[in-house]
């Protein structure tokens, strides 16, 4: 499930004043039915000067709607496609027909082959997912664009069987014999390891005690590792360090470890406990926070955190329980979910406001404002 990456602006409006950098981008899932055009969303997030977008597939719309912009993007390659691309012939049709036709005007950086394949329900898929990230290379390499995009796949933390303490960070052993490859591989083509993490999921299983504070950013004691002695006080870093302390359990110390999706949902059903409006906002408002300042994770404070938020919309034909039907900043209508906090605010989309562009300049300077939060 970040918002914006990148996004530098000057707001001068009595309220804020100075550039500001957030190193955030924005997952845009599109599993709904009543969500606005791809058109009108690329004039909000184009105005925004947001510089990275992650999508679930190579949807023409959105890659055409996003020409000529600054936004770059993740495309995703869909789970169902993993047995036929291990098909040189039909990972380079693909390439063909859902990449090469928009990287003239459109910035494709990478493809995600699959997503959340090992420690998922299919149990046939994980055999499939290096042979498709190898072949998929190496499409790329014969059309001449493997500098220019690259070939990664997105995991959930399902793939861990320890995650704290955090220098204790462990794969599951019936995964390793996939992770192995996917390891050689992103060492050998200097690409990074994506995953999915939430800790309202461990909040949800276990509130009483899993600290609310801890999970939201708030302040709190924290937590601390008992062979290094550092302190977290958030469980997101923690749960990154334990992806960085598995990876090098394997002998692979120069991956870098990005976070294709985090975020809280706004609602949930009965037993989904923590699914409020409230905490989403909280856990939004202090995820930004931490990526103005720009900082590491306690056990590697020189590596920046890089982060995909999930997601710009609620999407109402997602299956399976309430809270995944509400992830997003934004209704589809363009009416914000919820406030960041006393001293910011994500006002209304206006996507019919200002002719074909759907964004009135006075709503756009206010959309920028919602975004910057001083704490």
């Amino acid at each position: 499930m970040s918002v914006i990456e990148f996004l530098e602006f000057d707001v001068c409006a009595g309220l804020f004043v100075g550039t500001y950098t957030l190193g955030v981008g924005i997952n845009y899932g599109q599993i709904a039915n009543n969500l606005p055009p791809a058109s009108h969303v690329s004039t909000v997030l184009k105005s925004l000067n947001i510089s990275r977008v992650k999508l679930y597939d190579a949807d023409p719309k959105v890659l055409s709607s996003f020409a000529n912009s600054n936004v770059e993007f993740i495309i995703g390659l869909g789970n169902e496609y993993l047995p036929r691309m291990q098909d040189p012939q039909e990972a380079q049709i693909w390439i063909q027909q859902k990449v090469q036709p928009y990287l003239s005007q459109t910035k494709i950086t990478c493809i995600t082959v699959g997503n959340e394949i090992l420690g998922g329900q299919d149990s046939q898929l994980p055999q499939h997912l290096y042979p498709a990230m190898k072949t998929m290379y190496q499409a790329l390499v014969n059309l001449g664009l493997n500098k220019q995009v690259y070939i990664t796949t997105a995991h959930s933390l399902q793939i861990l069987a320890t995650s704290f303490p955090p220098s204790q960070g462990a794969f599951r052993e019936d995964l390793v014999q996939f992770l192995q490859p996917i390891l050689s591989f992103h060492a050998q083509t200097d690409s990074p390891f994506l995953i999915n993490v939430y800790p309202y999921f461990s909040y949800k299983n276990d509130p009483n005690n899993v600290p609310l504070e801890y999970v939201l950013f708030e302040p709190n004691s924290g937590a601390v590792d008992p062979n290094t002695n550092l302190n977290y006080d958030n469980m997101l870093y923690a749960q990154i360090d334990a992806v960085y302390s598995a990876i090098r359990a394997l002998n692979y110390g120069s991956i870098r470890v990005q976070i294709s999706e985090t975020g809280w949902p706004s609602k949930g059903d009965e037993n989904e406990f923590g699914a409020t409006v409230e905490n989403a906002g909280i856990y939004h408002k202090n995820l930004i926070q931490r990526m103005q300042r720009r900082e590491g994770t306690p056990a590697n404070p020189s590596q920046p955190i890089d982060i995909y938020v999930f997601a710009l919309f609620n999407e109402n034909l997602k299956p399976g329980p309430t809270s995944e039907r509400n992830y997003g900043l934004y209704y589809p209508d363009g009416t914000p979910v919820y406030n960041l906090g006393v001293q910011g605010y994500l006002p209304r989309m206006q996507f019919s406001a200002y002719g074909n562009n759907g964004l009135s300049v006075f709503n756009l300077l206010f959309l920028l404002i919602g975004f910057l939060i001083i704490g």
